[in-house]
């Protein structure tokens, strides 16, 4: 699909959405990059390079976790088009509809010089070996685990700890439902062929939703007291939710600002370095309305939601939590990060 790693893009998969069932595939790019190299791609400054759509949930988790670690300058970014062409992720935003390093038109070319002919889809985020120009990995679930774990050596000074090991386990157990009912449940129930399929997915998800807010009535955060990855994997959907998964994807029961505890926490970490500053609205709602046309027809992209509440006092501080433990907050965003007027809140 195209923001998710299960299918390409392509005028006919667009048109496919809301007429088939909905699965997501496995990343098929899944080799590591690692301290020890053990994958055959050693973690190594200005090597690689993260790309990116700034519409895309699974994408944007990357982009939060390279912000709060401090990888910038140690894995730089390209940005793609949020609107995608039969060839699917592409670089029409630099000169020369080209990126600058990698020297390509579209991500599709880093997949082919990987293998050759692969006849999967082409997904962000994606991490691609600058000297060779392949693909090295395409798997979303792991990229921000090894950001945390494995590229420690070229985290900036202050960086937080996002998978602190004796919270591994509660913290895998809390994203594994996330995922399954609000990180890919919104997908489930967008792209249902039948109604039984889409009433299960939605309430599966508001079911989820519902057990989420009351998880964090009393707690700043999912998982102790300081931002984790379970806090930036559910951050990524919440932030989409009113503007593309309440009508785009007939997730309606209820907006997240109709919920006092979710609206405060997304607004909390909306408002903590490293994450608002990532988040395009502007792209995030050309991307779902124009791309899926198979659910969107007209291309019509709504005006709404009003985005001034976001930088509202949420007052979660008054439940304690430290967001970045005993570290402290990123730096500036880097010239050339940063996200137009625009998409902004």
């Amino acid at each position: 699909m195209s923001d998710t790693s299960d299918k390409s893009a392509g005028s006919d998969g667009n048109t496919s959405y809301g007429h088939k069932p909905f699965k997501r595939s496995r990343s098929h790019f899944a080799d590591r990059i690692t301290a020890d190299g053990r994958d055959g791609w050693p973690v190594e400054a200005g090597r690689y390079r993260l790309v990116v759509s700034r519409a895309c949930p699974w994408a944007s988790r990357s982009l939060v976790s390279r912000r709060l670690l401090g990888l910038e300058d140690a894995l730089p970014l390209a940005v793609t088009d949020p609107i995608q062409d039969d060839r699917s992720w592409r670089f029409t935003l630099d000169p020369g509809d080209k990126d600058p390093v990698l020297g390509i038109r579209y991500l599709s070319e880093a997949y082919d010089a990987r293998e050759h002919d692969y006849p999967g889809g082409v997904s962000v985020p994606a991490i691609v070996d600058v000297p060779s120009g392949k693909l090295v990995t395409n798997d979303y679930q792991q990229i921000t685990l090894d950001l945390a774990t494995e590229w420690t050596a070229l985290h900036r000074p202050g960086a937080p700890d996002l998978y602190p090991e004796p919270l591994r386990a509660e913290i895998d157990e809390v994203m594994e439902g996330i995922y399954r009912d609000i990180n890919n449940g919104v997908y489930k129930a967008g792209f249902a062929s039948g109604q039984q399929e889409y009433d299960e997915a939605y309430e599966a998800l508001f079911a989820r939703l519902d057990q989420v807010s009351a998880r964090l009535a009393d707690r700043r955060y999912l998982v102790g007291d300081t931002i984790t990855e379970a806090d930036i994997r559910l951050f990524t959907t919440l932030v989409r939710f009113d503007a593309v998964y309440h009508g785009h994807f007939k997730c309606n029961r209820t907006k997240i600002t109709e919920d006092p505890v979710l609206w405060a926490y997304v607004r909390d970490l909306y408002q903590t370095p490293g994450f608002g500053d990532t988040v395009d609205f502007d792209h995030i709602k050309r991307h779902y309305y124009q791309v899926h046309t198979g659910i969107n027809p007209t291309g019509i992209v709504p005006l709404g939601p009003d985005l001034s509440g976001w930088t509202t006092l949420h007052h979660r501080e008054q439940l304690g939590g430290r967001p970045f433990g005993d570290g402290t907050p990123p730096g500036p965003v880097p010239s050339g990060e940063d996200v137009t007027p625009v998409g902004q809140a």
